[in-house]
């Protein structure tokens, strides 16, 4: 007979700690059982005991992402070679070294890659950005990261946790035509069928696609506070409008936005453009919010071939924006970027190094300014692996 346990503890004043007791037995559960729990019942009447108990658990989970040493014991860290130099930002960050693989070529264009150390039982990472460049596609890439994690579960590794700074297809999440595919939910269950335990990235295009993509645990930072104190020391007694190019932006807005409130005291204004795309054809030039006499930021997820951020410049420009800059994640900056991104009118553009930017001319490159995003995955890494908490590492 198939066993069915339904916990249902019992009314209690401090109902958030009875509430943390059933959450540690489930999580001790096997994992056969922990899918047929049936449902938790609690009495809301939270106590000012369980409130300090919250915020030291809390101040705990903050003290684990943010500790100077890790257990390195059960952990173990590896770059793909393609990534191999944020990788190594990353590991020195953590102060511990990548973990020795082998990646070997074949004479017919076929490939393997296993690790060269012991990962029975361990905790491991795997470092790979997935964008395209001179001596790999992105599909290339792709297939060299899949065929790592399998091995690495052949080699029967605990927890196998893939660490993507710039998630290929991430902006394929949705049918814009008849018959489209939809090409971030075929990765996901790619990443799947290799056994992927979690997926780490940036910034990606759709946050709420992503996370419904992967039936595996999905993490996500974002680069908001990385931008908020590049830019708050150049912002200190001007008039700020943060802008997004278009509608689906507004939220990523918003919480720059408040980043830079937290760092100058001031909310800055906040705009967006509107924005039509066809047949790769972008139109809409209107503006809603007020930019005139102010310094506008520009913020985006990615720069790709420049022409929604050239557009929302032109749009800024003409707005009486006294000085414009751009903010992006991850700086792709395809064919078309030198040209794009020229404009006089454009002071400045912030990336990340989740991308290098390897297609820019050294005259647009002039304007590039590289914000280093490792320490940040060094952080997540630190709560994954001690049980920490994400969400308030970016909080703080």
């Amino acid at each position: 007979v198939r066993a069915t346990p339904v916990i249902r503890p019992i009314s209690t004043h401090n109902w958030r700690c009875a509430k943390g007791i059933a959450a540690a037995i489930l999580h001790e559960l096997p994992r056969q059982l922990t899918g047929q729990i049936g449902h938790l019942a609690f009495t809301r009447t939270a106590s000012p005991r369980c409130h300090q108990m919250a915020s030291t658990r809390k101040a705990i989970s903050r003290s684990r992402c943010q500790t100077h040493t890790v257990h390195t014991q059960d952990l173990a860290l590896f770059a793909l070679n393609a990534s191999r130099d944020f990788g190594e930002q990353v590991a020195a960050a953590l102060g511990i070294a990548l973990s020795a693989h082998e990646e070997r070529e074949f004479d017919d264009g076929e490939h393997k890659s296993r690790p060269l150390i012991n990962v029975r039982g361990k905790d491991v990472f795997v470092i790979q950005s997935l964008y395209g460049d001179r001596q790999r596609s992105v599909n290339d890439k792709l297939m060299r990261l899949l065929f790592f994690v399998g091995a690495l579960n052949d080699a029967s590794a605990q927890r196998v946790t893939v660490i993507v700074p710039y998630l290929c297809y991430a902006r394929k999440d949705r049918k814009s035509q008849a018959r489209d595919p939809v090409t971030s939910r075929y990765v996901a269950a790619l990443f799947e069928a290799v056994g992927t335990d979690r997926i780490l990235t940036l910034d990606v295009h759709n946050l709420a696609a992503y996370q419904n993509a992967y039936r595996c645990r999905t993490d996500h930072l974002d680069a908001k506070m990385l931008f908020a104190h590049h830019f708050a020391p150049l912002l200190r007694d001007a008039d700020v409008t943060v802008v997004s190019p278009d509608v689906g932006g507004i939220k990523r807005a918003e919480q720059f936005r408040v980043a830079l409130n937290h760092l100058l005291g001031k909310m800055p204004a906040a705009a967006f453009l509107e924005k039509y795309r066809s047949q790769g054809v972008i139109t809409g030039d209107a503006v809603i919010g007020d930019i005139h006499g102010r310094v506008a930021i520009i913020i985006d997820d990615i720069i790709n071939t420049g022409s929604t951020i050239a557009r929302a410049v032109k749009a800024c420009h003409a707005q009486g924006a006294t000085t414009i800059y751009a903010a992006a994640s991850h700086g792709v900056f395809t064919d078309g970027a030198n040209r794009e991104l020229a404009n006089a009118s454009l002071t400045q553009v912030v990336i990340t190094n989740t991308v290098p930017p390897l297609r820019l001319e050294s005259t647009v490159g002039e304007k590039i300014i590289i914000l280093n995003a490792a320490p940040l995955f060094a952080q997540a890494i630190k709560c994954i692996h001690s049980g920490g908490s994400i969400v308030e590492l970016l909080e703080s």
